[in-house]
């Protein structure tokens, strides 16, 4: 009876679901009920700074692939050896803030390079965040953003790729014109995804699963949507069916 009522779900690398609880009984009760329907999980501030490297340790242990959300921003030299640090843990994306510097990202590069060549261990990849999807143009303007959103994205991607950095945290409302100006081997992972079941919260700058990889988007991140549905598992097996419908056009 309960295959019948939560069929297997074929899991989607490009679905990462953001854990957006803040102990490990939550993550670990979360990743159990959604089982291999998912891949690929975000670990941000919150859930890391509450519960440590063991958060880590227990996905990766449990075979899934790890996307960890701090945002490094500090001097070059700090951030590069924070890097080494996260890379010896073994996961898969991390990010920086771009407005950190060519420098400060550079340093981040290079650095995870470095660090998992001398471990013999993968490198991880490193994405830069240009300008978080909770701004709207209003909101912009009073800290002193002078371009227009879309502009300064832009601006911030093309120096993250100069800079060696392999993609960028964008919204989706950007990412055509990213995939335009830094290629199709640039990585563009797309928060503020809200499909047409779930609530926008406080998120501004949003689209469709589909809409966002129609428009380019490498890998969606997606929390509330899945992690506060009454049926996590089956909130996955609508969004993904959404992706592939996308797939199949």
């Amino acid at each position: 009876m309960e295959e019948m009522e939560n069929p297997r779900v074929q899991a989607d690398d490009r679905l990462i679901v953001a854990l957006d609880v803040d102990t490990f009984d939550k993550m670990t009760a979360l990743v159990e009920s959604l089982g291999d329907s998912i891949s690929f999980y975000k670990v941000g501030m919150e859930l890391y700074y509450g519960a440590g490297r063991k958060t880590v340790r227990y996905l990766r242990e449990n075979g899934k692939k790890i996307f960890l959300d701090l945002k490094l921003h500090d001097i070059p030299n700090t951030v590069g050896h924070s890097v080494a640090s996260v890379t010896r843990l073994g996961v898969n994306l991390l990010t920086v803030h771009a407005q950190g510097g060519r420098a400060m990202m550079e340093a981040a590069a290079r650095s995870a390079w470095i660090t998992a060549e001398e471990l013999g261990v993968e490198r991880p990849k490193i994405l830069a965040v240009t300008v978080l999807t909770s701004f709207d143009d209003k909101g912009w303007e009073e800290i002193g953003g002078h371009l227009p959103i879309q502009e300064h994205v832009l601006q911030l991607a093309k120096l993250a790729k100069d800079a060696g950095v392999d993609g960028v945290i964008a919204s989706p409302r950007e990412a055509a014109a990213i995939r335009a100006l830094c290629g199709e081997d640039f990585l563009i992972v797309t928060p503020g995804i809200r499909p047409a079941f779930a609530q926008t919260d406080d998120q501004r700058r949003i689209a469709t699963p589909a809409e966002a990889l129609a428009d380019g988007s490498s890998q969606l991140v997606i929390g509330r949507p899945i992690t506060r549905a009454v049926e996590p598992r089956a909130a996955v097996r609508l969004i993904l069916e959404e992706m592939r419908e996308k797939a199949h056009e």
